[in-house]
């Protein structure tokens, strides 16, 4: 954020809308974890929806961040950095759209054990970004 700039009124905007979800994000993740399956269903879909719309949201707007940051003729960062932040942002995308599609009825139908495969699902960004991690090293 100390990079960008922050006269754009949408850059400004869309932090407040990150902030709103980040402050959130916590509450609806604990709701995730301390809901049992078989006595909230509902309640637990819900709330595991909810989440997923959450950092959906939270993903994209980095990600748009991070665009903001990666083009080259704003010149916002040095031209070696270009490729890393081009790197992180289309993880970000993907991301994002990882967590979208487990909103789909079908990632609560299918299970894995006793669990919805949206929960396994919301592993992937955090695999994904350790591996690009390991890979710059």
């Amino acid at each position: 954020m100390s990079v960008l700039p922050l006269e754009d009124d949408i850059i400004v905007r869309l932090n407040l809308v990150l902030l709103f979800l980040v402050s959130i994000e916590p509450y609806l993740f604990y709701l995730n974890i301390i809901l049992d399956l078989s006595a909230h269903e509902l309640l637990l879909n819900s709330a595991s929806i909810l989440y997923a719309l959450d950092m959906t949201g939270l993903m994209l707007i980095l990600a748009l961040f991070t665009h903001e940051l990666a083009r080259e003729e704003k010149g916002l960062v040095p031209k070696d950095l270009l490729v890393k932040y081009k790197r992180v942002r289309n993880i970000l995308f993907i991301s994002a759209a990882l967590f979208a599609i487990t909103v789909l009825p079908v990632f609560w139908t299918l299970k894995l054990g006793n669990q919805p495969i949206r929960f396994y699902f919301w592993f992937i960004p955090v695999v994904l970004s350790s591996i690009m991690r390991v890979l710059e090293r």
